[in-house]
């Protein structure tokens, strides 16, 4: 007979991080700078096969997010490629070694999005490399909250928010679908600022929201072709992004506001990205799933 797992509160199953004594930190942020580690799922993440043999491209997946969905993708059974900045070598170094004590290839890939050429070659990287592409996750976002609202938003700041979370997202869709076999699978990520934006963070919240809609219009186009498109919203979730661009009386008091109490953890991420990408969600395509601590993604 099998042990009964104990049931877990889900408003006290991770503590709340020590934001009160988070120090600001340069952007992009890595997680050796962060108070309170963020969980990426490292000591608790089981797999059970359910991307056996997959090929992956996870961009951001150095940290947060990104790392959490890579750890989990590879105790799953996927390769996994991770795209980063190149200031971020140190943490991808700690995705790249999560991802090969799962036993599974890395494939660490470090540039700049915003270039085109650079999004054709992740991936034509990875296909020459796992010898095909199977899921492609675009989780890399630029944000820089302006509490002064549009007066500060620069249109250099504009253009890189753009870039980083539009463009490239179309760019990384539209190569990656001329290679993909059928049964493969995109998920994206959006954000609540999609639904519920913050005047501090209206461009970023702008392009999460255009995540939306594409999301739902790529499903629709490449139905036909045996190919799934979806999307993951997150809430307040606890990441280097998080004191890298937002100022310390906005951070020390982020996530308190959802109903369950507290920012969320990357590793109660994973799981979404896992469900999309796997077999066990084959009739859900242009969907988008909230992990947002209980605020209503409408």
């Amino acid at each position: 007979m099998h042990e009964r797992e104990p049931l877990q509160d889900p408003t006290t199953r991770y503590p709340a991080p020590a934001s009160q004594e988070q120090p600001a930190i340069a952007h992009p942020g890595l997680t050796s700078e962060m108070v309170t580690k963020p969980d990426h799922g490292e000591n608790d993440y089981r797999g059970s096969g359910r991307l056996e043999g997959r090929r992956a491209l996870v961009t951001g997946g150095d940290s947060g997010i990104g790392r959490a969905v890579a750890v989990a993708f590879a105790r799953e059974g996927a390769d996994v490629a991770v795209s980063y900045l190149a200031e971020e070598e140190s943490d991808a170094q700690e995705t790249v070694r999560l991802i090969e004590a799962a036993g599974r290839r890395a494939l660490p890939l470090p540039g700049d999005i915003r270039a085109e050429d650079h999004c054709r070659a992740l991936v034509d990287t990875t296909v020459q490399e796992f010898g095909g592409l199977d899921i492609l996750v675009n989780n890399a976002a630029y944000q820089m909250a302006r509490p002064g609202g549009i007066a500060e938003i620069t249109t250099e700041q504009f253009d890189r928010v753009m870039k980083t979370n539009l463009y490239a997202l179309f760019w990384l869709c539209k190569f990656a679908v001329e290679v993909m076999p059928p049964g493969s699978t995109i998920v994206n990520t959006s954000s609540i600022q999609g639904r519920n934006p913050s005047p501090s963070l209206m461009d970023y919240a702008t392009t999460k929201a255009g995540i939306v809609d594409f999301t739902k219009a790529l499903a629709d186009d490449v139905a036909d072709r045996g190919i799934r498109v979806n999307a993951v919203a997150p809430g307040p979730i606890w990441t280097p992004l998080i004191p890298a661009t937002m100022p310390p009386e906005q951070y020390r008091e982020f996530g308190k506001d959802v109903p369950l109490g507290r920012p969320g953890q990357p590793a109660e991420l994973a799981p979404a990205y896992v469900f999309f990408a796997s077999r066990e969600s084959s009739y859900v395509t242009g969907e988008v799933l909230g992990v947002t601590g209980g605020t209503p993604f409408t």
